[in-house]
């Protein structure tokens, strides 16, 4: 499913424009993207979790030229689905 027919279907079922929806998911991603930058965890009950981990430095290898880089550490986010979300993707 592409993103615009995510945010129609969307605004199908909600009963408001597409625009509005569109709005409504980028106010979402921002206000998410703050609360993990202060390292929260958002829990949306019958959804899952959404929390940042941070991966620590580490030695890679090149193979093909057998050079060994030092990758930094880094934040990512994680995300562990509900077990309500789990029953409803399972039927």
């Amino acid at each position: 499913m592409t993103s615009k027919e995510f945010i129609s279907v969307l605004a199908e079922r909600n009963e408001i424009t597409p625009r509005e929806t569109q709005q409504l998911i980028e106010s979402l991603s921002e206000v998410m993207a703050d609360v993990l930058n202060e390292g929260d965890m958002i829990t949306i009950q019958g959804f899952g979790n959404f929390e940042t981990k941070k991966k620590m430095e580490r030695i890679i290898v090149n193979p093909s030229t057998k050079q060994r880089q030092l990758i930094p550490p880094k934040l990512t986010v994680s995300f562990k689905p509900s077990s309500v979300l789990k029953e409803k993707i399972k039927k």
